[in-house]
């Protein structure tokens, strides 16, 4: 089963209650939570986890360290490993995040793999301007991940990949096509749930924890990387901003990602996945039991049209 949803959708208590009620455990597809130190600005949300009934595991939390790079080839490696071992012990694999690229790299049958340096191809770049670069890119369709034209050195490297994919073709890997269940909010009330998330991480000491990260040896540039929340903060701590400018930024900056996972979202509805929309107002014991009910469906044997386009 997989829950996904926009940012401050409420998918990890979603998830939680239904791997307590099927007897599963949680496999994370957040591109930040994967990263050790990195709690409060991630939504790690750990108590949800232990509340409510017997704790529940959750994978791929915490397996890196902040400063580290952790890429979708080791999230395709570790997503495979936990799902062998969640089923392997019985129990019901739970996928949930929002991260478009982590979700599908769970879910679709492309291989990623681990991309060697390339000198000759970024000599071959070199002279290009960081424009021409973006617009080289961009030749090849629609951006897996938008921060990929954010700097020079993102850019060259989303460009290595991609020719080495192009010159090295992967096998298709083979996998279940779960029930899949989206959490949907009205754009407005996302908003509001947004701006609450922010003022109460903020109050949980979010800033500190930013600082926190740089006292232990990274560096500003480095959070800036890791976007959204850690960017803004980051840039707050170097006296680039005041406070209350830092926050309404990145207020609007969580809203814009939420908008580009809603279009990450249909894009994988167009590509055939199945979601069931649930909505997101209802209380979280309606929620379980409509996916429940969807759950029960489906192992009747009412798979929809993802098995049928696949």
């Amino acid at each position: 089963m997989t829950i996904l949803g926009p940012t401050a959708s409420g998918k990890t208590a979603l998830a939680v209650a239904l791997a307590r009620a099927l007897d599963g455990e949680v496999i994370s597809a957040d591109s930040r939570q994967v990263y050790r130190g990195m709690d409060i600005g991630t939504g790690k949300d750990r108590d949800e986890y232990r509340t409510g009934g017997e704790p529940v595991a959750c994978h791929i939390i915490d397996v890196a360290q902040a400063g580290e790079e952790y890429n979708i080839f080791r999230y395709q490696r570790d997503f495979d490993a936990a799902y062998a071992d969640i089923c392997h012990r019985g129990k019901l694999p739970i996928l949930c995040g929002g991260s478009g690229l982590y979700l599908t790299a769970a879910l679709g049958r492309k291989t990623f793999r681990e991309v060697p340096c390339d000198p000759v191809l970024r000599q071959k770049l070199s002279s290009r301007s960081d424009d021409e670069l973006a617009e080289l890119l961009a030749s090849f369709g629609p951006l897996h991940n938008h921060t990929d034209t954010e700097t020079r050195d993102r850019c060259l490297r989303a460009l290595e990949i991609l020719f080495f994919e192009r010159a090295h073709p992967a096998p298709e890997r083979s996998m279940p096509c779960p029930l899949i269940v989206g959490i949907r909010f009205e754009a407005e009330v996302l908003r509001e749930r947004i701006r609450a998330r922010l003022e109460e991480r903020l109050a949980q000491g979010m800033v500190q924890e930013a600082e926190n990260l740089l006292s232990s040896g990274l560096r500003s540039e480095q959070l800036v990387y890791y976007g959204l929340e850690y960017k803004y903060l980051a840039w707050y701590l170097a006296g680039r901003c005041r406070y209350e400018e830092m926050v309404q930024e990145l207020y609007h900056a969580i809203c814009q990602f939420a908008k580009r996972q809603r279009t990450w979202f249909r894009k994988m509805e167009r590509e055939g996945y199945a979601i069931h929309w649930v909505d997101g107002t209802l209380g979280l014991e309606e929620k379980v039991q409509e996916a429940l009910r969807l759950w029960q469906e489906e192992r009747k044997g009412g798979r929809g049209k993802l098995d049928a386009a696949r």
